[in-house]
């Protein structure tokens, strides 16, 4: 373990208050995406200290949200490096990938976005047959006879009541419990594992609910693409059981930044995170009530034999002398 001096001028170097490296000549200004939800932030926030620290970039963070950047790189070329594109809910991703206009390097979240329905880890254990649709429905009892769904507004709200018209959730006796808000739905996971009680619901990952609580997704059978597409809508004349559909989600840089910068294209193209590792830090991250930046410096400290792979043999010399 580092020591607190040596955390805080981490931190400091994440933050840009003290330079570690002058900016190389064949990097230069660098722009990068500061996403609005907390798996981007610390992405970028990590890239961001690894290409300064290591590879002596200038960089600047870019606030904005998926659909916008990507609208921004189609008209401006900027900015170069978006972190996280969650590729399902960006309708001109493949069209700018097609123009050249963008270039997807890697799948960030190694193992995707994942949606779907889940009950505690500690329930299946001890009954193994709840890891099933078919045997929820047939022991509604041991689930509390409830389903935790998304609030009105969410697009999984509709899928998951569509889903639960087709398992005749009302003939067996389970009950669509709409949830008023993301933070109810999350709260209700955390006070069924307090007092280990049954829980069923949907939820999603990587996120810090996730990596604090351990969970067991249901198996709802293969993903039915078109049957997904009248399960999304308000109302489905012919809803089915299938499960939600693995989303990608992508790191991309401009066509040019390609180009003119090989070596932090190399390096980002290299940078992925599996779903337990960023839901450690987003679970980190809220417990101590850190920011994106303290949340780099832990995987930093944490996790070097991970990004030690990601780096060439000059920044790994460098980031070494930080991190010891």
């Amino acid at each position: 373990m580092i020591n607190l001096k040596k955390i805080s001028m981490l931190l400091m170097l994440t933050l840009g208050l003290i330079s570690g490296n002058a900016y190389a000549k064949d990097c230069g200004e660098v722009t990068i995406t500061e996403m609005d939800w907390a798996s981007a932030s610390v992405v970028t926030g990590i890239a961001k200290f690894i290409m300064e620290q290591g590879y002596g970039c200038k960089v600047t963070k870019v606030p904005t949200a998926s659909a916008p950047s990507l609208v921004s790189v189609a008209e401006t070329g900027k900015p170069d490096i978006l972190t996280e594109i969650w590729t399902n809910g960006a309708p001109s991703y493949d069209k700018l990938i097609a123009q050249g206009t963008i270039k997807p390097l890697t799948e960030v979240l190694s193992d995707g976005g994942l949606e779907g329905w889940f009950i505690p880890t500690y329930l299946v254990e001890k009954h193994p047959q709840l890891a099933t649709i078919e045997g929820i429905l047939a022991n509604p009892e041991l689930v509390d006879n409830r389903f935790h769904n998304c609030p009105d507004g969410w697009v999984c709200k509709n899928i998951n009541s569509n889903i639960g018209k087709a398992a005749n959730f009302e003939k067996v006796g389970i009950k669509d419990f709409i949830h008023g808000s993301g933070e109810t739905l999350a709260t209700s996971i955390g006070a069924a594992f307090e007092n280990k009680e049954p829980w069923f619901g949907y939820y999603w990952a990587p996120t810090a609910v996730l990596g604090k609580y351990p969970m067991t997704m249901v198996d709802l059978g293969p993903h039915d693409p078109e049957a997904h597409k009248c399960n999304s809508k308000p109302v489905c004349e012919n809803p089915k059981i299938e499960a939600y559909p693995k989303s990608i989600v992508a790191t991309v840089v401009s066509g040019p930044f390609a180009k003119s910068h090989p070596e932090i294209t190399a390096l980002m193209k290299n940078l992925t995170f599996t779903n337990k590792i960023m839901g450690s830090l987003l679970a980190w991250k809220e417990n101590n009530s850190a920011s994106a930046e303290e949340t780099a410096v832990r995987f930093l400290e944490q996790h070097s034999d991970v990004w030690s792979k990601w780096i060439n043999d000059s920044a790994r010399e460098k980031l070494a002398a930080l991190i010891k």
